[in-house]
């Protein structure tokens, strides 16, 4: 049995006026004729211009900047008001981006430049998540250091590698490396002696070299690698 062209018709424009994930239509300025809840998301409305369906928006945009029916919506209130939409998504999108874990600005910035945001639209959200002390990029730096201290310790030039990828700016890095007091020789022993267990069964000579590669791996530069290494041979009774 063939659909009425009509029917397929009808049936189209149910899913794209339902739907709040459908891609924008190009809405175009007009007259609101029409603001109705959408079906399957009631924090969501639709909204008609000049008769027919133009866009999807969050009700609480909606209602911060006022629209009603008969709101006559020029070229400068449409952009105003589609906006303040991309701006609703793209914090929502951070937030919910932020609920696993605390992030650094940088990696809030990348994620919304993949997500298809604009710059100026990133810049304004992570604005509103500065504000309401969503994001510190001085607290993620120290917790980030704290957190390695605690569970792989590593040398300061891995930590600052590791801070330069997340996108935390080389002068808050290099404020809070100085301010968290590591002891990169306490905590290069530390995981120098737990390792040297493993090499056990090798050649002293073999077993300094895996040594000296892993924890340069570590970030550990060669001067703490030289003591480190030195501190175990005295444990040891070998000459240095």
């Amino acid at each position: 049995m063939t659909t009425p062209k009509s029917s397929r018709t009808n049936a189209r424009s149910r899913r794209t006026t339902d739907n709040a994930e459908q891609p924008p239509l190009d809405p175009q300025p007009g007259t609101v004729t029409a603001i109705q809840s959408q079906t399957h998301d009631p924090d969501r409305v639709n909204v008609f211009v000049d008769g027919e369906f133009s866009f999807g928006l969050a009700r609480d945009v909606a209602t911060d900047f006022g629209l009603d029916k008969d709101r006559i919506l020029d070229e400068a209130a449409l952009a105003d008001v589609l906006a303040r939409e991309q701006l609703h998504k793209a914090t929502n999108a951070a937030l919910h981006f932020l609920a696993h874990r605390p992030r650094s600005e940088g990696e809030i910035r990348q994620r919304l430049r993949k997500g298809g945001y604009p710059k100026a639209t990133i810049e304004q959200t992570l604005d509103k998540l500065r504000d309401w002390h969503y994001v510190d990029d001085s607290d993620f730096a120290r917790r980030w250091i704290e957190n390695r201290g605690a569970h792989r310790p590593r040398g300061a030039r891995l930590l600052a590698q590791e801070l330069r990828a997340k996108g935390i700016d080389p002068e808050i890095m290099s404020v809070v490396l100085d301010e968290s007091g590591i002891d990169e020789l306490t905590d290069a022993l530390t995981i120098a002696r737990m390792r040297d267990r493993q090499l056990s069964g090798l050649e002293p000579a073999v077993r300094e070299r895996r040594l000296s590669g892993f924890l340069a791996r570590r970030g550990y530069d060669y001067d703490v690698i030289r003591q480190t290494l030195n501190t175990l041979r005295e444990e040891a009774g070998l000459p240095e």
